[in-house]
């Protein structure tokens, strides 16, 4: 069987067979206001997260990002331009479960900035949103995809 090396909620490796990967298609959002990143923290690490999961089948990808925003930070947004793709082997410690990610990162613009009601199940690991001044921020804030974040606000905010 063929090993794939994958990169855990921890930050470790993990290396599963092939065959166990769940394939998932996620959109994310780059949501700015002014000089500000809305972000989630997580619960089991000092880290944050760009709001945004999985897209559910038959669903849009821009109706996904919009869903998963209203459920992570309670805020409607615009969503805007296309940024990124990307691949990512990711397992998950809290679930024991091995994803191989297709990640699409799009520029998004609030509707609104006071987070209303969120809905976080257990299993997704989040904490809060909060905006967070992009001065401030590090890839290493980030518990995944931190370089190619902090790659795109660069380009967002020129």
């Amino acid at each position: 069987m063929t090993q794939v090396k994958c990169r855990t909620f921890f930050n470790d490796v993990k290396y599963v067979d092939a065959e166990s990967l769940i394939q998932r298609p996620s959109v994310y959002g780059l949501v700015l206001d002014g000089s500000r990143l809305l972000v989630v923290k997580t619960r089991y690490t000092p880290r944050f997260v760009l709001p945004g999961g999985g897209i559910e089948k038959g669903e849009a990808i821009e109706a996904a990002l919009v869903r998963e925003v209203r459920e992570e930070a309670g805020i409607p947004i615009q969503v805007g331009e296309f940024l990124h793709f990307e691949t990512d082997f990711f397992y998950y410690d809290p679930l024991d479960l091995a994803f191989h990610s297709f990640l699409f990162f799009y520029r998004c613009i609030p509707l609104a900035t006071t987070f209303g009601v969120t809905s976080y199940t257990p299993d997704e690991g989040l904490e809060k949103p909060m905006w967070v001044d992009v001065a401030n921020l590090r890839q290493d804030d980030f518990q995944a995809q931190g370089e190619v974040t902090m790659r795109l606000l660069d380009r967002l905010l020129k």
